[in-house]
Formats: C-alpha cells, structure tokens, sequence
C-alpha cells in the first residue's frame, strides 16, 4: 500500500530536490502496480484499492505541479531582479538607533550611486529628534539585489553619542530588509484578505498630493504584514506600488521559511535572510566593522559608512558561493 505520510521535496537542498522527486515517483508507482496485483489476486480488496489508486493519484499530481514548476524556473532562478526595495527600521536605542537606522539608509544609498543605479524614497517616517523611525527606498540598477541579498538582517552600532557627555559607549541596532521585486511572483493574494486606508500624503509632492488621499496603506491580515506607498502623484499609483511590495515581503517570508529549513543542509550559510538574525556590528571607537555571519572584520569605519561596502558584500558572496 502506499504510504500516506507527504514529505515536502522544500525541506531538502536544492541539489537535492530533482532526485527525490524522481524516487517519490518511482516509489508510487511501484505501489500502483502492487495495488493492481492485490485486485488480481483478491477481487474483494478492489473498494480498498480503488481509495488506494486515489491517494496515489493525488500524490503523483503534486509532484507533477513540483516537477513543472522547476522546469519552469530553471531559467528565471538564474535571473537576478534588478529593482529591490531598501527597508530599514530603528530598532533598540532609541534616538541613536533612529540615527543610525538614517546612516544605514544613506550607506546604502551612497553604495547605489557608486555603482551608477538609480533610487528614490518611498516612505520616510522621521523620528522626533531626527533620523528614522522606518524609511523605505526602492532601488534600480544591474545585479542590485545580486549584491545586496546578504544585507537582510540586524545591525549594531557601538559608539558614543553625541548627546553623551560623560563619555560612555551606547549599543543601538536598526534592522534592514532588502525586498527583491520580482516581475513574476509565486504569491497569489486573495483581496478578502486585505484591510487597504488611504489617507493624504505629506510633503513635497505639489497640491494635488497634500489635498487629496493619495496615499495608500494595505495591511494583509493572514500574516499582519502591512506596507504603505505615498511616492505617487495617485492613489491608484500608490495601490498598485503597495501590492507589489506585499506580493515582495509575502514572498520573503515563504523564502525565509524554506532557508530555515534546508539550512542544515548548507555548508556555507551566510544566513536565511531574516530580519531578525543579527549579522553585524559597527564598532565606530574600535574603528572595526565585523560581520558574524563569516567572522571578519573591516577598518575605516566612516568610508564604510560612506558607502564603501564592496569588499564586504564581494566577501560575503564568496562564503556563500566559494564552496
């Protein structure tokens, strides 16, 4: 009889994966033929057996939709997005994690323009002392989210503020999201399952966007997952700018999931991109950036934050990659 229990091919490697599609099939159909051979044997087994060719009918559609579907994306998984969405949030340390989650954003951004890509803001929320509480910029440019993908994650900082006067080191964090966007996704959303506010625009942007509701936010209520777009002249704009950012961080999530689970796989694991995992600390006495994914450190921590970070992200790609 065939065995019920379904085993998801997600939860093994990538090099995996092929191979066990093509012994799952063999392993059903072999219990295809076993099942026809108890009818020929005891016709009174035919009821049992007919409920048994259902399963295993079943079984073989989905690995039939798996197998499909890595055809499918044979060729696009090779294909790297060339438009991200830079997300970045204060995190522990109050008005210093707002200015540090500020110096990130432009370290970024910086790095965008030395590498000759484009980039405009999307939504900026400031903090009352300065920097950012959360800000969001999408990014365009060859290869961006090639080199960028490690950046998902915690980052530290360690300095004194300037509000310090006695001298003491604080540690802040502000966590960053690199969202790749897709022109094709996987992700299907069902519109029952959105709570969309429109609401003004603030800033610059002209009459139009200050008087009228342009601005959209969408929250998916499965997950909590919320995103607000308010760089468009429209609402309408700013609706279809806000789902495919949705349609982005669902499909980061489904991503952060499967890494999680083939990351014991892995022999080179620079991290399953969350944005909860902390990857790096920027020791600004020190003059020392360590990223504790792959245990190495950096010096000139203000041309780092100026947005020389090449040979960080050249060095990350080789651990992942260098196996």
């Amino acid at each position: 009889m065939a065995d019920e229990k379904h085993i998801n091919p997600l939860d093994f490697a990538d090099d995996r994966r092929v191979s066990y599609l093509v012994e799952e099939w063999k392993r059903l159909t072999q219990a295809e033929k076993d099942a026809e051979e108890l009818v020929e044997v005891d016709p009174s087994m035919q009821e049992l057996a007919k409920k048994e060719f259902a399963d295993i009918h079943e079984q073989k559609e989905r690995l039939l939709a798996e197998m499909e579907h890595i055809v499918g994306t044979e060729g696009e998984e090779r294909e790297w997005p060339n438009e991200v969405v830079l997300e970045v949030r204060a995190g522990v340390g109050g008005d210093e994690a707002s200015l540090f989650a500020e110096e990130l954003a432009r370290m970024y951004l910086r790095f965008a323009e030395i590498r000759n890509w484009k980039w405009r803001a999307l939504e900026e929320s400031a903090s009352m002392q300065g920097g950012y509480k959360e800000a969001q910029f999408e990014i365009k440019g060859e290869n961006c989210y090639r080199e960028l993908r490690f950046e998902t994650g915690v980052h530290r900082v360690q300095r004194v503020p300037a509000t310090e006067k006695a001298g003491r080191i604080h540690t802040s964090t502000a966590s960053v999201a690199i969202l790749p966007i897709y022109k094709r996704t996987k992700i299907v959303i069902n519109p029952v399952d959105l709570e969309v506010e429109t609401s003004r625009s603030g800033g610059a942007g002209g009459q139009n966007v200050n008087k009228v509701e342009t601005a959209v936010r969408i929250v998916h209520k499965p997950t909590g997952i919320d995103v607000k777009c308010t760089s468009e002249r429209s609402q309408a704009q700013n609706r279809e700018k806000a789902m495919t950012l949705l349609a982005s961080k669902l499909q980061q999530a489904q991503d952060e999931a499967a890494a999680r689970a083939r990351a014991a796989e892995r022999k080179a694991q620079v991290g399953t991109g969350d944005r909860s995992e902390k990857i790096r600390t920027y020791n600004f006495p020190q003059d020392r950036v360590t990223d504790h994914r792959i245990k190495e450190s950096w010096s000139n921590v203000p041309a780092i934050m100026a947005g020389r970070i090449g040979e960080i992200l050249k060095a990350l790609d080789s651990a992942e990659t260098g196996e």
